[in-house]
C-alpha cells in the first residue's frame, strides 16, 4: 500500500511540475519580451513575434520570430522552416520564415501596423514536430499593476 501511495504522490508532483511550466497568454503579456515583440507558448517553446509597429500603409515588412525554451534559453533554428500568416484589417499577408541567426526565424509579409492585427506562426524545428502560436502583436499590453494598489 505504501508503494502505491508513493507512486501516486510522485505522479502528482510530475504533472504539477509540468503545469507550473505552462504560461498562458495573459501571463506572457505581463512579461517584457527581450526583443520588443509579443511572447506566446508553442508547445515546449516560447515564440516572440516582432512586427514593424509604424507601417501606416500595407507594404512588404519584416516578420521576425525568436524561439526560446520556457526558461528563456535560445533554441537553435538551423534547419527549421516556418510560416507566419498576418491578418491586418482586410489584408491577409503570408511570410515564409527561414533561419536567420542563433534562435531567429525571419521572413517578409505585406501588412500595415494596426492595433487589431492578428498573426498565426507555425515553425517546424529540425527533427521536431510543427508547433503553432497565435498572436495579437500590436495590441496594447495591459499593465497588471494599474488595477490595484500596494
Amino acid at each position: 500500500m505504501k508503494s502505491i501511495a508513493s507512486i501516486a504522490v510522485l505522479a502528482g508532483l510530475t504533472f504539477a511540475a509540468g503545469a507550473a511550466l505552462a504560461h498562458d497568454d495573459a501571463y506572457l503579456d505581463t512579461q517584457k519580451a527581450p526583443n520588443g515583440g509579443q511572447l506566446r507558448m508553442a508547445g515546449p517553446y516560447h515564440y516572440e513575434l516582432v512586427l514593424v509597429k509604424d507601417a501606416k500603409e500595407a507594404k512588404e515588412n519584416p516578420v521576425v520570430v525568436y524561439v526560446t525554451d520556457h526558461a528563456g534559453q535560445k533554441i537553435p533554428t538551423a534547419g527549421a522552416a516556418g510560416t507566419a500568416t498576418i491578418l491586418a484589417g482586410k489584408l491577409k499577408g503570408a511570410a515564409t520564415l527561414k533561419p536567420d541567426g542563433d534562435n531567429r526565424m525571419k521572413g517578409v509579409a505585406k501588412y500595415a501596423s494596426m492595433p487589431g492585427t492578428k498573426a498565426v506562426v507555425s515553425i517546424t524545428l529540425a527533427g521536431k514536430q510543427a508547433e503553432q502560436a497565435r498572436f495579437t502583436p500590436l495590441a496594447v499590453a495591459k499593465d497588471t499593476h494599474t488595477d490595484h494598489t500596494h
